[in-house]
């Protein structure tokens, strides 16, 4: 173990045993978090534990909503490939359990992920034993992996990808990431990119797979349009609506979308929009700016059966878990984190929709969906808040090509899927390895 390794346990453990005693009060106090820190200390309920009946054992680390989500494409791929292994699930937050909950029932058990602290960590893993930890992504969590390479449980990073916004910062700590990346059995990244960004990090190149972006699988087959129909029930809307959907904003963007949105209702006064933040907390900063423009809103928690009517042309959905739903009602989708430097939102959701997608120029988090769209000749860049503006009355006044925009876009997602399957392979692999 490196110097630079045995600082950061010291640092970790020392902070960790100076702050949980406070942590801990304020769990008393509040009630917050106290229903889950047990399993966040590593003590793993026993159930969990009696229902890994097959082998070999895989425990799956996927951080929250978005990894959950992959993570289930994979999955099914490691049950066809490997029928009588035993799969748990972890997450970090909340609303990353309760979709694999919901995702998964109970068949496979899921459990919050520990704290990486070694006494944590060590007491999950020696409760499970798995025979391979996979952590999808870009989660690299330092004392887990050591402590799971000193079990002799084999690991690897899936579906893994390390964005343009952060490599700068691993690089400046390169020595200490290197040591850290040796206790990584196999590498299995998306594109070429990210497999030259991880080994800049100082992880071996014979440990490293290309195997592409396994969130095309989640859209194996077409979306429900028994989803569809729904949700326009619950708005209240016809199908000849027009209807902006503004997904995963950001602050800075919101201003943007309402400016170029109140241009649309000059010339298509009964177009509807929906902002979807990615923050719930910022709803009344947000219902301030929709006011602040002469306009009116209602919130998604005040619609659907046994609550109000949808009256308003402008809502905000304050509820977690209904972006990809929402994606479905919409006539032309805007990916937030892109008009201000925040590395963008997933252009495939919509895309799997069949929607007209459009995006700004900050989308490194996404850059081989942005690529596969753009090549298939299925989405809008703009560079501007003008330029969307532009591209949002373009597209409303012209319904055919925006169409046409939505079909290419639902082909192109449809012919790349696959990674998935290439993804358990490599797992399967790993776990016939000498």
């Amino acid at each position: 173990m490196s110097v630079l390794y045995w600082i950061y346990m010291v640092f970790t453990s020392g902070l960790f045993l100076l702050l949980f005693p406070f942590f801990l009060l304020y769990t008393r106090v509040t009630g917050r978090y106290s229903h889950h820190l047990r399993e966040r200390l590593g003590f793993i309920p026993l159930e969990a534990v009696q229902q890994l009946t097959g082998r070999p054992r895989i425990w799956i680390h996927a951080v929250s909503l978005g990894e959950v989500k992959v993570a289930g494409s994979i999955i099914g791929a490691l049950r066809h490939i490997m029928p009588g292994c035993s799969i748990i699930i972890s997450s970090m937050t909340e609303h990353g359990r309760n979709l694999a909950r919901e995702t998964f029932g109970e068949e496979i058990p899921v459990v919050y992920a520990p704290i990486d602290f070694v006494g944590s960590v060590r007491r999950a893993l020696s409760l499970f034993r798995p025979d391979a930890m996979i952590f999808l992504e870009t989660e690299i969590w330092p004392a887990w992996l050591f402590e799971a390479r000193r079990m002799g449980i084999k690991t690897a990073l899936i579906n893994g990808r390390i964005s343009v916004r952060s490599i700068d910062g691993y690089l400046k700590l390169r020595p200490f990431f290197k040591e850290v990346l040796k206790n990584l059995d196999l590498f299995s990244m998306i594109l070429e990119e990210d497999g030259a960004r991880i080994r800049s990090m100082g992880a071996d190149p014979l440990r490293i797979e290309i195997n592409g972006n396994a969130k095309y699988d989640l859209f194996a087959t077409a979306p429900d349009p028994g989803i569809e129909m729904k949700m326009r029930q619950t708005l209240n809307l016809d199908t000849s609506q027009r209807v902006i959907v503004a997904g995963s904003t950001r602050r800075g963007e919101e201003e943007m979308i309402l400016d170029a949105y109140v241009k649309a209702l000059g010339e298509f006064p009964d177009t509807m929009l929906i902002i979807v933040p990615r923050h719930i907390d910022r709803t009344s900063e947000i219902g301030a700016l929709i006011n602040g423009r002469g306009l009116k809103y209602q919130l998604r928690t005040e619609i659907g059966e046994g609550k109000e009517k949808r009256t308003e042309k402008v809502i905000i959905i304050n509820t977690f878990g209904e972006l990809f739903k929402i994606y479905s009602i919409g006539t032309i989708v805007f990916c937030g984190a892109s008009l201000v430097p925040l590395g963008g939102q997933n252009p495939l959701e919509p895309a799997a929709w069949g929607k007209a997608v459009l995006y700004g120029p900050s989308m490194e988090d996404f850059l081989d969906a942005k690529d596969l769209l753009e090549k298939a000749g299925a989405s809008v860049p703009v560079s501007t808040p003008g330029e969307l503006g532009k591209k949002i009355l373009y597209l409303l006044g012209h319904p055919e090509e925006s169409m046409a925009y939505g079909d290419r876009a639902r082909g192109a997602v449809f012919k790349n899927q696959g990674a998935a399957e290439k993804h358990a392979r490599a797992i399967e692999r790993l776990l016939t390895r000498d």
